[in-house]
């Protein structure tokens, strides 16, 4: 292992700590709402598998046995959990959700953006996990919810189930949707927005929020200017 390696994963998640199940359950939760086109849609899967395909990825997700799941969402009736909860045991395990990701077929293609039940859906399914350290909901969206309950309406229920929601902005056609996400959409201790220019810079920015979720603690960037530059 190079040293750099060895640094970098000296700040990732490691082994579970106090007789907890894992270090972190992970939801992916993927637009695919009436915005997004079949080519945006093929983008946001094999970008998001070659995220988990990489290295300090991967090794970080394996070392604390990390629980990840993905759901895919558009209207407020129609969200679903696309792949359930996957243990990342080891590489073949996290090779093979990528694998699985990047056949996933669309279920929707001409309905809204509700950011707040993918929200709601994403959260009841810590309860059908065991127990970790930190619960993340990974959502990346192109635009603002429309549809359905609104997003700040859910900050209690994320209180109490101990969750902390992280944001990937895609601002295709909405250059204000860092300012959105981060006013509306994230929640917890240490959330972030990262920011996309286009669904062209989606493969590296989700691969740099993966990172980031699995490095054990994430410095909270207080302006949006911070979100924009930071990632």
């Amino acid at each position: 292992m190079s040293f750099l390696r060895s640094v970098i994963l000296s700040v990732l998640i490691g082994a579970p700590v106090g007789g907890l199940a894992c270090d972190l359950a992970l939801v992916l939760a993927v637009d695919v709402s009436g915005s997004v086109d079949a080519e945006e849609y093929r983008i946001q899967m094999e970008g998001l598998a070659a995220g988990l395909r990489d290295g300090v990825v991967a090794e970080a997700l394996v070392r604390g046995k990390a629980q990840v799941m993905v759901i895919q969402w558009s209207g407020s009736t129609r969200q679903e959990v696309s792949i359930a909860w996957v243990e990342m045991g080891d590489f073949a395990a996290t090779e093979k959700l990528a694998d699985r990701i990047e056949r996933l077929e669309r279920p929707w293609r001409n309905y809204s953006t509700a950011i707040g039940q993918a929200l709601v859906l994403a959260v009841a399914q810590f309860d059908r996990v065991p127990d970790c350290r930190r619960r993340v909901i990974d959502l990346s969206g192109d635009g603002t919810s429309n549809e359905g309950v609104a997003p700040r309406e859910l900050y209690d229920a994320l209180v109490q189930a101990r969750v902390t929601v992280n944001a990937l902005a895609i601002e295709q056609s909405d250059a204000d949707l860092t300012s959105y996400f981060y006013e509306n959409v994230i929640h917890g201790e240490g959330a972030f927005v990262a920011t996309a220019g286009g669904f062209a810079d989606y493969p590296a920015r989700i691969r740099m929020k993966l990172l980031r979720e699995v490095a054990r603690q994430t410095a909270q960037c207080v302006t949006c200017s911070d979100l924009r530059q930071g990632d």
